[in-house]
This record gives structure tokens, C-alpha cells and sequence, in this order.
């Protein structure tokens, strides 16, 4: 039976584990210094851009159209086998066209995506003010509407995948600190052969920010360089749901996110973000209270409503973005056979999540006897 470790628990190395619980023959342990879900993770809020982004062909478009297309039998299989629920946006992502904006573009990636099997809706200002009559359309002539894309609860779905992976005999230790490897050479490539003194056939990172951190005893190549990018969001809650209750769409801008909060009925809180800030010279990433504002600025200028907002809280986290590379770093570590890489996803890692685990699966493939 091959073995696979598997370091870092967020909901990329949550949805490996998972994942590759399907795969017959396999023993599989995910090991964690902290519990699932709390690096970035817990700091994402959800929106998975796949139908609307401007990506269509290549890798980049492939993990995205995978990824959608695994998330509508992912969650309700989840949800089934441990009987949580798992707070998902099925009314997709309404992103506002400013005046100015090229909407050929729109036009022309529309029918792209007809050709592909998806769906994306060019809405005039009368569509727009008709469907969402909390925006202020004045300066918003058109939307983009893509109804499938979704959000998801990002701490709720990584929860629901360490339940489900453990129910298929995946363990997870989440207290593992100072790891050891067991280095041997073969082939003129080093093999870890041992974690913790376990013997194992491959070794995953998954640990985003904290994978380099998780890989002491080995030597980095100079390409992996995966710096963190800080974003800040706001937690609010209105006195009554944002347009029609029965419509809530994630509503996206200028970079700028408002995304309903399912946890109540009708819905009375959102979340808006997220701040892109990067390090300082120094290297610290410290939070700027003036730019989380100026979101909250820019959000309000879409949806006047939300300065009645009462703010529940505010939270960070950190991005793992590589440097001078495209993000993710999905490959075998240089100089090593059996050591995958799964990290450095940025601002993507629950839209990318599902597609990474059947890249790593297909990595797996080469060496792993069966």
C-alpha cells in the first residue's frame, strides 16, 4: 500500500486528501501544525471567478472549468456522507461594468463560453436596476452576469472535507511541528523516504504561506519564492437584505467583493473585501486600516445602502503569491522524485482547490506503484 503525506490543511490540502481517499490502496496522513482551515483559508472569502474570467484555453482555464464543474457534485456529496451543511451561493457573480468599459470584450467571452457549455448574460442599466435595485446604476451602464459561478463557505467546506477524508481512513495529526525527513539518493535525485519516522512513498506540500517554512531539511530551488499578500474584509449587517431577498447574487467591482452571508434567512449580513497589500521593504505586511476603508468606500458607492451598515468585525490573512512565476506552483520539487508541490495559489486556492488535487493525483500517477 503506498503512502502519502500530505503537509498543510487548508482546503488545498484538505481537498488532496479527499480526493485521493477515493483512489483505492492508498494510506494517506495529513499533518498540520495548527488545526484545518486556519491560514488562509480562514481569511478567503469564497467567490469562485471561473466562468468569469477572462481565461479561456490552456492550464489556466482548464483547472478553472474543472473546478466549477467538480464543485456541483463535490458539495452535495460532502454535505451527504457527514451531514453538515455547507454554505454555498448558487446565484452566481454579478460583476459591474463602469462607464468606459470594453464590453466587446464581454461580447465576444460570452460566446466563447456559449461554444464551452457555460453561461454568461451582458445586462443592460434597465436589467440591472430591474434585478438589483440596490445598486446605483448612474454610473454603471452595463453587468456581466454569470449564474455558475458560485461562492462557498471556505472554513465550512475544509471542515467538511477533513470529516469526510477521515471517514475513508485518512489521519490527520494536527500538532505536527519540527518535521523530520529521512533522505536518501537514488537516480541522482534525493527520496524522502521517512516523516517523522514513518516510511512513506510521497510527500505533498500543501501548506501555502507555510510550505517552505514546513521543509527545513531540504534544499529550495531559487524559483520557489512565495511571498505573502495581505487582504483585509469587513463583516456588516443591514437591518434588511440588499435588493430583492430572493436574488442575492456576490456582486463584484473594482475589485471590490460584497458577498451575502448565508448563515441567515432572509439575508442581513455581508461580507466586503478584500484588500491586495503587499510587504513593505522591510518584508512585514502590516494591515492599513485606510485602505480597508477606502473598500468600504468603494463598496458604498455601488450599494448606497450599505452606509447604514452596522460592522460586526474585520479580519486578514495572508496570500501565498509566488514571485516572478504564475501562480499555482503545482509540480515535483526540484532535485527530489517523490516530493509534490501544491501551494502558492494567491487568490485562488478555493476556485483552484479541486482542479490542484486532480493535478496531484495525475503527478501521482508516474511513480506510485499500483
Amino acid at each position: 500500500m503506498n503512502h502519502i503525506v500530505i503537509i498543510g490543511c487548508g482546503v488545498v490540502g484538505a481537498t488532496i486528501a479527499y480526493e485521493l481517499s477515493l483512489i483505492p490502496g492508498l494510506k494517506i496522513t495529513v499533518l498540520d501544525k495548527q488545526p484545518p482551515a486556519q491560514g488562509s483559508t480562514a481569511a478567503a472569502l469564497g467567490v469562485l471567478m471561473g466562468i468569469i474570467s477572462h481565461k479561456t484555453k490552456g492550464k489556466a482555464w482548464q483547472m478553472r472549468s474543472h473546478s466549477i464543474e467538480r464543485y456541483t457534485t463535490l458539495i452535495p456529496e460532502l454535505e451527504a456522507i457527514t451531514k453538515r451543511t455547507i454554505p454555498y451561493n448558487q446565484q452566481g457573480i454579478l460583476k459591474l461594468c463602469p462607464e468606459g468599459e470594453d464590453l466587446a470584450k464581454w461580447e465576444k467571452l460570452a460566446a466563447i463560453r456559449s461554444e464551452q457549455g457555460w453561461q454568461l448574460e451582458l445586462w443592460d442599466s434597465a436589467k440591472l436596476k430591474a434585478s438589483c435595485p440596490q445598486i446605483d446604476c448612474q454610473n454603471i451602464p452595463a453587468a456581466i452576469y454569470s449564474p455558475q459561478d458560485i461562492q462557498v463557505d471556505p472554513v465550512a467546506l475544509t471542515l467538511a472535507l477533513v470529516d469526510a477524508a477521515k471517514s475513508r481512513g485518512v489521519i490527520f495529526h494536527f500538532d505536527a511541528t519540527n518535521l523530520q525527513y529521512d533522505l536518501t539518493t537514488a537516480n541522482l535525485h534525493h527520496v524522502v523516504k521517512s516523516v517523522q519516522g514513518k516510511v512513506i512513498d510521497c510527500l505533498v506540500v500543501a501548506a501555502g504561506l507555510g510550505s517552505l517554512q514546513s521543509l527545513p531539511n531540504l534544499q529550495i530551488p531559487p524559483l520557489l519564492d512565495i511571498r505573502p499578500v495581505l487582504g483585509q474584509a469587513i463583516h456588516i449587517r443591514l437591518p434588511n437584505s440588499l435588493g430583492n431577498p430572493e436574488f442575492q447574487p456576490v456582486i463584484t467591482g473594482n475589485d471590490v467583493h460584497i458577498v451575502p452571508c448565508l448563515t441567515s434567512n432572509p439575508v442581513t449580513d455581508y461580507w466586503i473585501g478584500a484588500t491586495v497589500e503587499f510587504p513593505l521593504e522591510s518584508g512585514q505586511v502590516v494591515p492599513e486600516a485606510e485602505k480597508l476603508e477606502a473598500v468600504r468606500h468603494r463598496a458604498i458607492a455601488y450599494c448606497p445602502a450599505l452606509a447604514a451598515a452596522t460592522t460586526i468585525k474585520t479580519w486578514s490573512g495572508l496570500r501565498p503569491r509566488p514571485e516572478a512565476r504564475p501562480a499555482p506552483i503545482i509540480e515535483l520539487l526540484e532535485g527530489f522524485s517523490n516530493v509534490l508541490l501544491a501551494t502558492g495559489h494567491y487568490r485562488n486556492g478555493v476556485l483552484l482547490a479541486p482542479a490542484t488535487a486532480q493535478r496531484i493525483i495525475k503527478l501521482l500517477d508516474s511513480f506510485l506503484v499500483s
